[in-house]
């Protein structure tokens, strides 16, 4: 009996010790195992699809810059966790929000000058209210502060869809978007690249602002076209579009004076179902001869206005403004600029002078060159792909990977 219970406690110690063992071994070990096995997977899966998405898209180092602001006389920067470089390389020490001012040899900020600083957030980077992914370069400009954006060109885009369309769209339509985007990007990129910026954030290159109404279907959209480009000989192409032509697109060498093949026009029935499709404005006979003095011609006692020649594609070649000093003739594309984008919305109208008063009948909108936003939809809803919307508003051209033409 003595030898027996002399066994029992190292029995039981070993027990205990294999005991303890096993729960330490499922309560502690057992999911250190499991997650390194997860994060080894995860990491292979990372590279797998990094590797796919680098493979098929434009390349992940791609960025673009966008001058967001121009010539303000103030900009605010606010977000969490924002980081600011001067132009040395120096970090600064700032508290948000930041007011910058210009001075004149650059701007200020709490009684400091710098001749650039460059702010990065955690998530995103807030300039007068509005948020911004990637970095926000603050230098002075020509009348003022000088503030570019510089981002990836992928999240660039997603923030763009739902200023220039709306994502809700048919997605084949938001996709069509999507590559013509990225497209006149790349090429006003190659063109401006010694440029402080490539884009402006305004209808004079691509309308952007920020990551505000970014959604899901705008990724969709860029996503699933990740890297696609229009190219014609093996170029990427001038990728011009508009919101309505009217019925028929317009040629670029009857706006801009160069002839590109792809852009010769074409006929665009699905535009005339846009709300937008046909507009009227009035304008004073008084209204039109201030712009016009103000544009740099002379005119004086202006008491009609007429439609002149029209061109191959429909649209008006000239405006002949008519004053108690005889006739002249302004390009109607110039004259659109003069009166405002968003007063006479295409050089496709009619105009008739009552009561001292231009009443302008007209179809469009836009300069109607390339594609057609409101036909694009309208075909995607007939059922075309975004490829087939492509290949038909830029006859001749190839929808081509970026990383394949680098």
């Amino acid at each position: 009996m003595n030898g027996l219970f002399a066994y029992l406690p190292t029995f039981y110690a070993k027990k205990i010790d294999v005991s303890l063992i096993m729960c330490l071994y499922h309560q502690v070990l057992k999911p250190i195992v499991i997650r390194i096995f997860l994060v080894g997977f995860l990491i292979s899966l990372s590279q797998l699809v990094a590797f796919r998405i680098v493979s098929g898209a434009a390349l992940p180092d791609e960025t673009i810059r966008v001058a967001i602001f121009k010539n303000a006389a103030t900009v605010i920067v606010d977000g969490e966790g924002i980081i600011a470089i001067r132009e040395n390389g120096d970090a600064v020490a700032l508290r948000p929000p930041v007011m910058i001012r210009p001075a004149k040899n650059g701007v200020v900020v709490n009684d400091t000058t710098y001749r650039r600083l460059t702010f990065s957030a955690a998530s995103a980077i807030y300039v007068n209210g509005k948020p911004y992914r990637g970095t926000a370069e603050i230098t002075l400009g020509e009348k003022g502060i000088l503030v570019v954006n510089e981002l990836p060109l992928e999240e660039y885009l997603v923030g763009l869809i739902n200023c220039e369309i709306s994502s809700a769209w048919p997605i084949e339509a938001v996709k069509a978007q999507a590559v013509i985007a990225r497209t006149y990007a790349l090429n006003r990129k190659e063109a401006r690249r010694t440029a402080l910026y490539h884009l402006e954030s305004s209808v004079i290159d691509q309308v952007y602002n920020g990551c505000e109404i970014e959604d899901s279907r705008a990724r969709r959209a860029v996503s699933d076209t990740a890297g696609e480009v229009l190219t014609y000989n093996g170029a990427i192409i001038q990728a011009f579009y508009h919101s309505s032509c009217g019925g028929r697109t317009e040629s670029s060498e009857n706006v801009w004076g160069k002839r590109l093949p792809y852009l010769s026009g074409v006929d665009c029935e699905y535009c005339l179902l846009s709300p937008s499709s046909a507009w009227e404005q009035k304008i004073s006979l008084l209204d039109i001869e201030a712009k016009l003095k103000i544009a740099g011609y002379t005119v004086f006692g202006v008491t009609d206005i007429r439609a002149g020649q029209r061109n191959n594609r429909g649209r008006l070649k000239n405006i002949v403004i008519v004053s108690t000093r005889g006739e002249l003739s302004v390009p109607a594309v110039q004259f659109r600029k003069i009166m405002g984008y968003g007063v006479v919305k295409s050089t496709n109208f009619t105009v008739k002078v009552v009561n001292g008063e231009a009443n302008f009948s007209g179809l469009g909108n836009g300069h109607g060159v390339g594609l057609c936003q409101w036909g694009a939809k309208q075909r995607a809803l007939a059922g075309f792909s975004y490829a087939e919307i492509l290949s038909y508003y830029y006859p001749g051209t190839k929808l081509t990977k970026f990383s394949d033409i680098r």
